[in-house]
C-alpha cells in the first residue's frame, strides 16, 4: 500500500556524516512513496535562494527532484524565505502554511505548528515582525554577508531566550488547537516545530500528531488508507513509536 511521508525540522546546516546518512535512508524509502511533504525548518535558517549550501547536502536535496513522486514544501519559522530557486532544486511545489489533505476518509491539516504556540508572546511578536513584507523587502535587499550575520544573531538570541523559558510556554496552546480544528473542520493536525514527537488523541476522535526533529535519528509520519504511524528511524533500523488506525479513531468519535 503506497504511503505518504511527512517530515519536518531537519535543521540542515553542516554536512555531518550522520545527517547525510539519515537523508540517504529517507530518500531511499521515499522512492516508493505516494507523496512527500516537508513541513518546514528543512534548514537551520534560510536567508534567500542565493544562500550557499554545502555540496554534500546539495546533492541530497537535488535527489528529491529525482523522486518519481510529488514533493510538497510548507515553510517553517526558519525557512519561510525559501523561493522558487530552491524549490526547483528540490523538485518541490510550495503549499499554503495550512494545507488540508485527505487519507482514509479523514481530513488532515498540515502546518509547521509555530502559530499554535500563542503562550509565547515574545516569539509571536518576533514572528509577526519577521514576516512583515516591509521587513522582508529590506532584509532581502541586504548583502549575503549581512543577511547571514543577522540570521546567526537571531539564532543565538533564540537559543538564549529558549533556555530561559518554561517548557509549557513553548508548546502549543490547547485552546488554539481546538479553535483550528473547529475552524478548518479537520479531524487531525499534523505539525512539527515543537520537537516533541507524539500522537495526541483528543476528544471526539480527533488527534494532533507531532513529528520530531532530526539529530542522531530521523522522524517521520507515514500515512496510508488504514491510519498513520509515527516513526523514528536510523540508517540501521526503523521503530514505530506510535500508530493510529482511522477505524478506531472514528469509533472513538461516535462513542
Amino acid at each position: 500500500m503506497a504511503e505518504t511521508l511527512i517530515i519536518a525540522d531537519l535543521h540542515l546546516a553542516r554536512p555531518e556524516d550522520r545527517t547525510l546518512a539519515l537523508l540517504d535512508a529517507f530518500l531511499e524509502r521515499a522512492a516508493d512513496a505516494e507523496a512527500v511533504y516537508i513541513l518546514g525548518d528543512l534548514f537551520d535558517y534560510w536567508i534567500g535562494d542565493d544562500q550557499p549550501v554545502d555540496p554534500a547536502i546539495a546533492r541530497r536535496l537535488e535527489r528529491f527532484a529525482t523522486l518519481d513522486v510529488p514533493v510538497r514544501f510548507l515553510p517553517g519559522n526558519r525557512d519561510f524565505l525559501v523561493g522558487s530557486g530552491l524549490l526547483e532544486r528540490l523538485g518541490a511545489t510550495a503549499i499554503a502554511e495550512q494545507t488540508a489533505i485527505e487519507r482514509g476518509g479523514r481530513r488532515l491539516l498540515l502546518l509547521h505548528g509555530d502559530e499554535l504556540c500563542i503562550d509565547d508572546a515574545a516569539y509571536q511578536a518576533m514572528r509577526a515582525q519577521l514576516r512583515d513584507p516591509r521587513f522582508i523587502r529590506d532584509f532581502l535587499g541586504r548583502s549575503l554577508e549581512e543577511r547571514i550575520a543577522i540570521a546567526e544573531d537571531l539564532r543565538q538570541k533564540s537559543r538564549t531566550e529558549s533556555s530561559n523559558k518554561a517548557d509549557d510556554i513553548m508548546d502549543v496552546n490547547a485552546a488554539a488547537v481546538d479553535e483550528m480544528l473547529e475552524r478548518t473542520q479537520a479531524d487531525c493536525l499534523i505539525h512539527g516545530h515543537t520537537h516533541r514527537p507524539g500522537i495526541h488523541r483528543l476528544a471526539g476522535g480527533r488527534c494532533r500528531v507531532v513529528t520530531g526533529d532530526w539529530g542522531e535519528a530521523g522522524w517521520l509520519v507515514a500515512l496510508d488508507d488504514d491510519g498513520l504511524r509515527l516513526e523514528r528511524f536510523t540508517p540501521e533500523e526503523r521503530e514505530v513509536v506510535d500508530r493510529l488506525e482511522w477505524s478506531r479513531a472514528a469509533a472513538g468519535a461516535s462513542a
